[in-house]
């Protein structure tokens, strides 16, 4: 592993200690560039384990083809959720000083029922092994300062992962079509975002699906119990202090937090 990689990983791992953003990575990054980011988002999950942390999932990112076209690329990345990023409600705080310069979306998590040790599974088969679907808050969080990133940047900095909020109620896949879902978020009564289970690669368990059959690759595949976020369902927005933001998606009870 090259040196520049591992101060790249210093780099961003110091950032997230101190709450301070850095400059985009791509004086550390050459050749290969994603290879590296994905590397460098290796060595800074492993400083989280090594510290204690508990990997509880994974989560989908640049799901949004709008998204994927703006940066240039043709496929969704993806990063880790670790236990101290979880709030579960459905009315939590969730505290601005455990990040950076965050923002809010509202997505579909699935909770994983089975482990999917192969790729290409049938739908049917995808379905019964993504369990239960939940609503939730991903609060996306950037240590490149004023969000300047390339897919690079946002792959080295696990995916640009902050914090989420779970919600309390689960629905069986048997009697919910996520790709079906509408989702509206306010942020203080107001209207503030909008969308659709389509927003994410036209089905939420299309993403799911990327994501399996990418971690069948990695060697690294997902477990029972697993939480994975599926994508944004709409544009994400500031996540500002004092202000109260609800969430609600088709099938599931309001879901609430509050900036802090």
């Amino acid at each position: 592993m090259s040196t520049l990689t591992q101060s790249a990983a210093q780099a961003l791992w110091e950032a997230r200690l101190a709450r301070a953003p850095i400059p985009p990575l791509r004086n550390y990054l050459a050749g290969d560039a994603l290879t590296d980011a994905y590397a460098i988002q290796a060595i800074n999950h492993a400083r989280a384990l090594a510290g204690g942390a508990r990997r509880i999932g994974r989560k989908i990112g640049l799901t949004s083809r709008a998204v994927q076209k703006q940066l240039g690329v043709d496929q969704p990345d993806f990063g880790s959720l670790f236990d101290d990023m979880v709030y579960s409600g459905p009315s939590t705080v969730v505290p601005l000083a455990t990040l950076i310069q965050p923002k809010i979306e509202g997505e579909i998590a699935f909770v994983v029922a089975e482990d999917i040790v192969v790729a290409g599974l049938p739908l049917e088969a995808l379905r019964r092994c993504a369990g239960d679907a939940v609503a939730a808050f991903e609060i996306v969080d950037s240590a490149i300062a004023d969000w300047k990133i390339t897919l690079a940047d946002t792959v080295a900095d696990n995916a640009s992962c902050g914090a989420l909020v779970l919600g309390s109620q689960r629905r069986p896949l048997a009697g919910f079509e996520p790709r079906s879902a509408e989702m509206t978020l306010t942020e203080d009564g107001q209207l503030v975002s909008s969308g659709s289970g389509t927003a994410s690669l036209g089905d939420p368990l299309a993403a799911f699906a990327w994501l399996a059959d990418k971690c069948v690759e990695l060697g690294d595949p997902l477990r029972a119990g697993e939480v994975v976020l599926t994508g944004a369902l709409g544009p994400m927005v500031p996540f500002v202090r004092g202000r109260r933001y609800r969430l609600n998606i088709t099938g599931f009870d309001t879901l609430e937090v509050l900036a802090e």
